[in-house]
Order: C-alpha cells, then structure tokens, then sequence
C-alpha cells in the first residue's frame, strides 16, 4: 500500500475503533509489551512505542482520537503517523490480535 493510500484508508477508517481480541493476554515489560494470542499459542511483542500506541488505540473511542492523542504525544510528521496506526492495526488485525469495531 502506498503512502497516500494508507492515509486515505486509515483517514476513512478514522471514525471505527479498535479492540483487543479476547483471546488476547497482554503483559507489559519495562515500557514495552508481550502479547500472548491463546488461539494460536504465538508470542508477539511490541516497543516502547508499539505498545503506547496499542494502549491508546484500544482506550480510545475511535482511531481518530487516538491518532489525535498520540500526534499530541509524539513529534512525528502527521502522516507518519498515520502510516504507523495503519502498519501496526493492519499486522494486528491479520494476525488476529485486534479488531476493528464500530464507534462506541
């Protein structure tokens, strides 16, 4: 996916929210995070940042507000930022990890 696309489908995605799946453990280790998927037995792990932004995207009532809070928290270029919500909702919701759902 390019760039502009990924802008333009995490823009139009914007509204729905995220949500961990239930069959999900999640362990946080000196600011960084294991993910434990029950289903398929697979181990995952994220960075510092990874995880600060699983943690905002799975607290936040849509993925707007959650790119609005971590573009508050972070210096990163706008669309950088989109480009890493889309890598990190993508990776997570292929492999079962997250879903999408509608604004609560």
């Amino acid at each position: 996916m390019t760039p502009t696309s990924a802008k333009h489908s995490m823009k139009q995605m914007s509204s729905r929210r995220v949500v961990a799946s239930q069959n999900v453990l999640l362990r946080e280790l000196s600011g960084e995070a294991v993910l434990l998927d029950l289903e398929s037995e697979m181990y995952f792990g994220l960075d510092e940042v990874g995880y600060r932004m699983w943690t905002v995207l799975t607290g936040s009532d849509s993925i707007g507000a959650a790119y609005e809070q971590l573009l508050s928290e972070y210096e990163v270029e706008p669309e950088q930022l989109w480009e890493g919500l889309d890598s990190l909702i993508g990776e997570c919701t292929e492999r079962g990890l997250l879903k999408l759902a509608p604004v609560k």
